[in-house]
């Protein structure tokens, strides 16, 4: 079962936001995307998406780092979400990484 949990969504005329995190598998992915005008006049396109995947052996770090207990796949979701709360999401997650020197790839494309 595909577990996920919505980190940030916005809607409006002129840009839609969304980004999620999730479990495939045993991997978490932290996905999302921007569209619409506002993205078109910053990128040259009307869609901007990014990808963060911490692989299951990178994992038990970040568990320890947010207090929670080991695989509980739901209250990790819960806690990324919590922790890393607005529109920043993403590169704060990013960042987050990158300071408790947790392997992680990053993917965007525009």
């Amino acid at each position: 079962m595909n577990e996920s949990i919505s980190l940030y969504h916005l809607k409006r005329e002129d840009i839609e936001i969304n980004i999620v995190a999730r479990f495939e598998k045993d991997k978490l992915i932290i996905d999302g995307y921007d569209i619409g005008k506002n993205v078109q006049a910053v990128w040259g396109d009307s869609d901007y998406e990014y990808v963060i995947t911490i692989p299951a052996n990178s994992l038990p770090p970040l568990y320890g780092l947010l207090g929670v207990e080991l695989s509980d796949h739901k209250a990790l979701l819960e806690a990324v979400a919590k922790r890393f709360p607005g529109n920043q999401c993403f590169s704060d997650i990013g960042e987050f990484l990158k300071q408790n020197k947790i392997e992680y790839e990053s993917f965007t494309w525009a």
